[in-house]
């Protein structure tokens, strides 16, 4: 049997397909026939510019309902999508396309001839390019069959050390998670799912998504989040899923309250850890407990808060249908109960592998199948007769600032080569409104007079503007433990409050 994704959400889809998927407020709406139709027509223009199944494509574009497109067309021709983060700068791009080498690269207008002169391999395209080439392109296209196990995607992750991570997901592990997320939370055809989130990520692009494909639900489909606009919108809508930044935004908004929520079933939360006053203050405001949830670029989502049933501020719930989580030892062996460990999960919904990395994958797996998380994790009383997953810390020190993950040592290495710096640590401190702020810990050379404003200018534009420090505080030195490693936990305990 085919196990082709599309072939999956084709199935779902409303009979006849004149429903509406996708409603820009003041916009097109697109139903979805529409969007299966553009979806083939660019499916024919990938194949025309040279694209075999297995190829990959990548994609460095703005949130348009054509980006939507591209990725389904993607999965009809057996193609691997390649989604980039929109803030990813040069340097950073050249390493992705060189380790992918993607076939065909989608990119915004003003990078178009700085990554054509150096991907001659690859077809560069604007996407208002390729939708010109794929005008004219029929509208019927034959869905290449793939293997559960073929690759779907390829996301970039990243660890403390070592260079970025293409985590490989197939379309067995799209196909599980979505399955399981749209029976979990209870989408039906009659939802419409509030989409505010950026689509080069697992949280807006695969887990929103999905769950309104899969349910042959619509979504009101927003180019970026504002608070205001949000507000005014939520009466239209049924669900809706942010990063904990959009809910205290919300909170900051004078007309959100119970009124603007009445026709709301779900708030979800994830992509970084929600504060317990932010649960409790929307609860308070609304009537409404947000359902918290835990996933990552190699799983997808793990585990949930109950749609019926207690949510707990501060946990993020139960394994979702077919996954199994552990907590275990710096030995491997599982936990007692709410002792503190490891966190590794296994099932359907788990990563093939890192892409060209065969090394760090076996080093990543347990011998009976489990993926290390890098997470700190324990089990709790959530009082519902279940223990509840609670998420401590992690393990690597990644940051999540907004939804978004930040990795110290990239930008340790490139504070460390500016004049004037002996050494740095990046940590991240509390934040009310991206949950945790980017900080840089600076020690100067002596009698040098680098200035927080220089550090920041310096990094400016050679990294996305996500991961540039907010704060730059110099010291004498940094604090060392015994084997000489840096302390971070000191650090983020020293400089917790601004």
């Amino acid at each position: 049997m085919d196990a082709n994704l599309y072939s999956l959400i084709e199935r779902h889809a409303p009979p006849g397909g004149n429903e509406p998927c996708l409603v820009e407020p003041g916009g097109p709406v697109v139903h979805y026939d529409d969007l299966f139709a553009m979806s083939a027509r660019v499916a024919h223009a990938l194949v025309a510019a040279g694209c075999e199944p297995g190829d990959r494509v990548a994609a460095q574009v703005d949130k348009h309902w054509h980006v939507l497109a591209l990725y389904l067309a993607c999965l009809r021709a057996g193609l691997v999508y390649l989604p980039l983060n929109t803030g990813y700068q040069r340097s950073e791009l050249e390493y992705f396309f060189a380790d992918a080498r993607p076939r065909v690269i989608v990119c915004q207008p003003d990078r178009l001839g700085t990554i054509a002169a150096g991907q001659r391999a690859a077809t560069v395209l604007t996407l208002a390019e390729l939708m010109d080439r794929a005008a004219s392109a029929p509208t019927a296209f034959a869905t290449v069959p793939r293997g559960a196990d073929d690759l779907a995607a390829i996301l970039y992750t990243s660890g403390t050390t070592g260079r970025s991570k293409g985590a490989m997901i197939t379309h067995r592990n799209l196909a599980s998670n979505a399955l399981a997320l749209v029976a979990e939370w209870g989408f039906t055809r009659g939802d419409v799912l509030l989409h505010a989130l950026p689509i080069y990520h697992v949280h807006g692009l695969f887990v929103a998504i999905h769950c309104v494909l899969l349910s042959g639900a619509r979504m009101l489909w927003l180019p970026k989040f504002d608070a205001q606009e949000v507000t005014a919108l939520l009466p239209r809508a049924t669900v809706m899923m942010g990063v904990p930044t959009f809910y205290t935004r919300l909170l900051g908004e004078p007309a959100f309250g119970r009124d603007a929520c009445a026709t709301i079933r779900l708030f979800v939360s994830g992509s970084a850890p929600l504060l317990a006053e932010t649960f409790e203050a929307f609860e308070a405001r609304t009537g409404q407990a947000i359902l918290e949830r835990y996933g990552m670029t190699e799983a997808g989502m793990i585990t949930s808060n109950p749609l019926t049933g207690p949510r707990r501020a501060g946990t993020v719930g139960t394994p979702l249908p077919g996954i199994e989580v552990r907590i275990v030892d710096e030995q491997g062996t599982p936990c007692a109960d709410e002792a503190i460990g490891g966190v590794e999960v296994r099932g359907p919904n788990i990563f093939a592998g890192y892409w060209q990395m065969p090394e760090k994958t076996r080093a990543e797996f347990t011998a009976d199948g489990y993926f290390k998380t890098g997470d700190i994790g324990q089990w709790v009383d959530a009082g519902a007769g279940t223990p509840y997953l609670r998420i401590v810390g992690r393990a690597k020190d990644l940051i999540i600032t907004g939804g978004l993950n930040v990795y110290p040592k990239e930008i340790e290495e490139r504070i460390d080569a500016l004049d004037g710096v002996v050494e740095s640590a990046v940590v991240g401190v509390p934040d009310a409104d991206f949950g945790e702020a980017v900080a840089a810990v600076v020690v100067r050379r002596g009698g040098a007079a680098l200035t927080e404003a220089q550090v920041i200018a310096a990094l400016t534009g050679e990294i996305a503007r996500f991961k540039v420090p907010k704060r730059v505080i110099f010291v004498d030195d940094l604090p060392r433990n015994a084997m000489g490693k840096v302390q971070k936990a000191v650090l983020r305990d020293r400089f917790a409050a601004p």
